[in-house]
């Protein structure tokens, strides 16, 4: 919702009235997420997504019958229904999608809160959905619930990992749409490798800091387009930024130190992921040197080193687009199995 804001803006300003479709729930292959947007206007314009673009047609056929009549609705479109077959869901998959007649003021101000000092993780926001909601689907029987979590904790559970989910309570069924606060990338080294990373960072929307204590280095002209560039050493620095679960840290200055008081420092502010360059020698002797320094054993356990995912790529865009694709893997849950091997191909 976040990325359509100034065109729904845009679209207000002209007068226009402008509902919204949200994927609520995906089964199989489906093309988005849940918490994926559709806006369209009275006049039939529409911006974002629900699909790919098979069903968007359908989507918004939808919006203006809920312009006409009020109320929201939740509509399930899928290659076995008949609607399907005509709009073209050929991926295959099967999508439930909350269609608004408007965008409700709780969501455009969830949508506009920004990061920053006491933002925490973010908001969410809880939508109760229509009584004649179809149930999940068969094969998937809908978001498991811990024994005993509250709404409070489903919500929290939501913002922590990013994603907008669909649970089904014991008297309602509600729509969860998480908004976190922007992940931030902290780059601890100057390096070529940082130059790359946090130009692929900015086009996945990640806040990118660039740490290093050589002022030859942290230049503007070596990194024009970063959010902030600090140089100071890493301790300070993390402590000027308020560094915490929201950040993954990439540590790249080679340089013992630099990188293990940053390190240690990453891992007591409770980043979400750590990880940084050395051969897998050089880890062997760091995290000696880290656990006689104090690091536990589960804190050296989740440092991501050597950095990043085998792709084989040894220019530094190369092994920044590994280090990213870890970040990533590691914010979403993922695996970083390749997905024919996920679907069991050969």
């Amino acid at each position: 919702m976040r990325e359509l804001l100034g065109q729904y803006d845009a679209w207000r300003a002209e007068g226009l009235a402008v509902g919204r479709a949200v994927v609520i729930r995906t089964y199989g292959s489906a093309p988005r997420q849940e918490g994926s947007v559709l806006l369209v206007t009275e006049d039939g314009r529409m911006i974002g997504s629900v699909s790919g673009g098979c069903v968007e047609g359908a989507a918004a056929e939808a919006v203006a019958e809920a312009r006409r009549s009020g109320h929201a609705s939740v509509i399930r479109y899928g290659i076995s229904d008949d609607l399907a077959w005509s709009v073209g869901l050929a991926c295959g998959g099967t999508i439930d999608v909350l269609v608004q007649p408007g965008v409700p003021e709780a969501v455009l101000a969830a949508a506009r809160a920004q990061s920053g000092p006491g933002a925490g993780l973010g908001t969410t926001v809880v939508t109760d959905l229509p009584a004649d909601t179809p149930p999940p689907a068969t094969d998937r029987p809908g978001a498991s619930i811990p024994a005993g979590a509250s709404l409070d904790d489903l919500r929290a559970g939501a913002l922590a990992a990013g994603r907008s989910r669909t649970v089904e309570l014991a008297d309602r069924t509600v729509f969860i749409e998480a908004f976190p606060v922007r992940p931030r990338l902290v780059v601890v080294g100057a390096t070529e490798i940082a130059r790359s990373l946090v130009g692929l960072a900015g086009a996945l929307g990640y806040e990118r800091i660039v740490i290093d204590a050589r002022a030859a280095f942290a230049t503007a002209e070596r990194f024009p387009d970063v959010d902030r560039l600090i140089v100071d050493w890493p301790e300070d620095a993390f402590a000027a930024i308020n560094l915490g679960p929201n950040d993954a840290v990439a540590i790249l200055s080679h340089d013992p130190k630099f990188d293990e008081p940053a390190i240690a420092e990453a891992f007591r502010r409770g980043a979400r992921y750590v990880g940084a360059v050395g051969s897998r020698r050089t880890q062997a002797d760091r995290r000696r040197r880290l656990s006689e320094a104090g690091l536990t054993d589960d804190q050296l356990a989740g440092l991501h080193g050597p950095i990043g995912l085998d792709l084989g790529g040894r220019e530094p865009a190369e092994t920044a687009l590994a280090i990213l694709a870890e970040i990533v893997a590691a914010r979403r849950g993922g695996s970083g199995t390749p997905m024919h091997a996920r679907a069991g191909g050969s």
